[in-house]
This record gives structure tokens, sequence and C-alpha cells, in this order.
């Protein structure tokens, strides 16, 4: 399997930014890692491994990138406000440069599909839905969609439009919600096991519903908990059979 390391200073974040890069063709697989991990985290975990014979077939390219979450709204000794700030900048990141990024690495017109669990859900399902013009779709895994779960009470307008199931009730403009109508791949997907929370997706789900978004809405069973094993299950199973 052919692995590449890219890396380069970002001027939105103003710090070293790597991305690994798998395989050679197919759509652009876009990872966001969990928590505070890092780039290689999907790697780590054999979640790349598990998707080997995908990429060898040249279903997917994907692309794992680092995140910035240590320095948002997982420090605890930054102001709210700046958390906010940081975040905001990690969009710019991903839309301005990640994805031009991709994009040289494959073709302007190879469909991006984002993809993270627990954290990593968050930010993959939120970007997709920001700029359905640059994102095809998302596969979501065992996530909270409510950004407020993270900022301990703060809230401001970059919460808010960071936050999903705060700004998609209210969606209504001519750009983004026919966009986000038409697309055919946003999979929000769970288990109900140990440290698993069916109802926040349970709840993207209804909004998705009433804003009338087509999606799908898979909730696996208790012998799934928050944990590896089960993002390793969900991930292909996505992959071979709704792609």
């Amino acid at each position: 399997m052919k692995r590449e390391i890219h890396q380069w200073v970002s001027p939105r974040l103003n710090k070293n930014m790597e991305i690994a890069v798998y395989g050679h063709f197919g759509f652009a697989l876009l990872l966001f890692p969990t928590a505070a991990a890092d780039f290689l985290e999907y790697e780590r975990f054999y979640l790349i491994s598990v998707l080997e014979p995908y990429i060898e077939a040249g279903k997917i390219k994907v692309f794992s990138i680092n995140s910035i979450n240590s320095e948002a709204w997982l420090n605890n000794r930054m102001h709210p406000r700046h958390k906010a700030i940081r975040h905001q900048q990690y969009n710019g990141y991903v839309e301005n440069e990640v994805v031009p990024f991709i994009q040289m690495h494959t073709s302007p017109d190879t469909p991006i599909i984002t993809s993270g669990a627990s954290l990593g859900a968050l930010h993959a399902a939120n970007v997709c839905f920001r700029r359905p013009d640059l994102f095809s779709g998302t596969i979501a895994m065992s996530g909270s969609y409510d950004l407020s779960t993270y900022t301990k009470g703060y809230f401001d307008e970059d919460v808010y439009f960071n936050s999903p199931v705060h700004y998609l009730p209210n969606l209504n403009d001519d750009y983004n919600l026919p966009r986000l109508r038409r697309m055919q791949h946003i999979h929000i997907v769970t288990g109900s096991g140990d440290y698993e929370d069916p109802e926040a997706s349970r709840r993207l789900s209804g909004i998705l519903s009433a804003k009338g978004i087509p999606h799908e809405l898979d909730i696996w069973g208790p012998d799934m908990p928050h944990d590896w094993p089960t993002w390793r299950a969900m991930l292909p199973y996505y992959i071979e059979t709704r792609f």
C-alpha cells in the first residue's frame, strides 16, 4: 500500500501540520482524529489496516490529518473565546489548505467524504454541513453534534456556527441547504454499548429529517462500545456497502 507523509507550516494555524496519505486512486476519504490525537492515530489503531483492501483496490484514497483539539476545546487553560478563535482557524485550515491539497493529489472533481470517530465525528459532520460545496458527504461515528458539550457552558457565535444541532434547525439559505438536500452520503452511525450516546445521533437525525436532508441513521447494538473495535467494524462496512 502506498503511504506518504506530507507537511507544511499552516499560515492559518501558524504551526507545522502533517497529513498521512494512503493509496493511489478512488474518492477521497478525509479522516479527523479523535480527541487530542494526531494524524497517525488511525494507523496506530489499525483502522488503516482494515481499509487496506479498499485502498489497494483503488476505491478510496485516504487523507488523515492532525487535530488541534488540545489547543482549543480540550485545553482547560485557555479562555473559551480563544478556544473558539482557534477552532475557526482550524476550519480555515481544512477548507483552504487541506481541500486544495486533496484536489492536487486527486482531481478538482474527486468527491471528498469526511469521517471520524468521537470528537472526530463532530468535526467530520460539521465541516461537511458547513461547506457542502466542498464536501460530498460524511460517515460520522459515535459523535456528539452539540459543540457546547465541549465548551463547559461558554456559548458565542463561533460556537453556534460550529454546533450542528444549533445551526442546522435555522438553516434556510438558498446555497447550502439545497446542496445538503442533494447529498447522497450522510451516514450517522453509533453503537449502543459502553460509553456510547445513541441519543446524540438520534437528535441530529431528527434535525436533518426536519430540514429535508437525506441521511442514514444506523444504531448498532449494545455489543458495540465507544472504542476502536467498533470503529474498525463500522467504517469498512460503510465503504463496502454504501459506495
